[in-house]
């Protein structure tokens, strides 16, 4: 017998774990354990929302997951911002190649070009403001992996295009995800950002669970 619990249960889970790691900011309760317990559990929690979907899909959900693992070493490494930053880059990165690998199992990459275009003109606009920020050695990096993001989140909205199951949930956690990284490296890069934590977690969390959503559900 295997216990399985609601998708509902794990969202409110994931509520609580997030709203725990998000409030242990100095603005908050300025309690830093509450992020090294919580910030991993959440991830944790969609990992186990992701692990009960997809099963008619196991391609798609073999590589859904291996992003959301690399993600969850992504977050692990980025508990400590400044020593973590290039390893948290680097999974993170990892994990965006993941999720594209996944999507254009789907669909052709690039099926429907303006989603790129769109996605390469976001990218190169918020680059521009933060680039004189980024330190001469992570340039190479930073590039490579907004590349690779804005790759992915516009494969996520060929899917929705071409009309795709749960396409629409995957263009939206790409979005997130894009949305989420350009307030982290605003943060990082360009100054400090009011709440940044509750800004950047929270839309990051939600880019998670819609990734993770964009799996078949398991039948009843």
């Amino acid at each position: 017998m295997t216990l399985r619990v609601s998708p509902s249960a794990l969202a409110a889970l994931l509520l609580g774990c997030a709203s725990l790691a998000i409030a242990s900011a100095p603005w908050a309760l300025n309690q830093p354990w509450l992020n090294f317990v919580f910030k991993p559990l959440a991830t944790l929690v969609i990992i186990a929302y992701a692990w009960g979907r997809g099963l008619g899909e196991p391609l798609l959900r073999r590589w859904v997951l291996a992003g959301l693992l690399l993600s969850l070493c992504g977050d692990i490494a980025l508990l400590w911002p400044e020593q973590g930053f290039l390893p948290g880059l680097v999974s993170f990165l990892l994990a965006h190649l993941c999720y594209l690998w996944a999507f254009t199992r789907c669909q052709r990459l690039a099926a429907w070009w303006p989603a790129f275009a769109a996605y390469a003109a976001i990218a190169a606009a918020v680059l521009s403001q933060l680039w004189p920020g980024v330190p001469g050695p992570l340039k190479g990096p930073v590039l490579t992996y907004v590349v690779c993001l804005g790759t992915m989140a516009a494969q996520a909205a060929v899917l929705w295009h071409q009309g795709e199951p749960r396409g629409r949930i995957l263009a939206l956690g790409g979005a997130l995800f894009m949305l989420s990284d350009a307030l982290l490296a605003s943060n990082k890069f360009a100054g400090p950002l009011p709440l940044a934590s509750l800004w950047v977690l929270g839309s990051y969390w939600a880019a998670q669970w819609c990734i993770a959503s964009g799996l078949e559900p398991r039948a009843s």
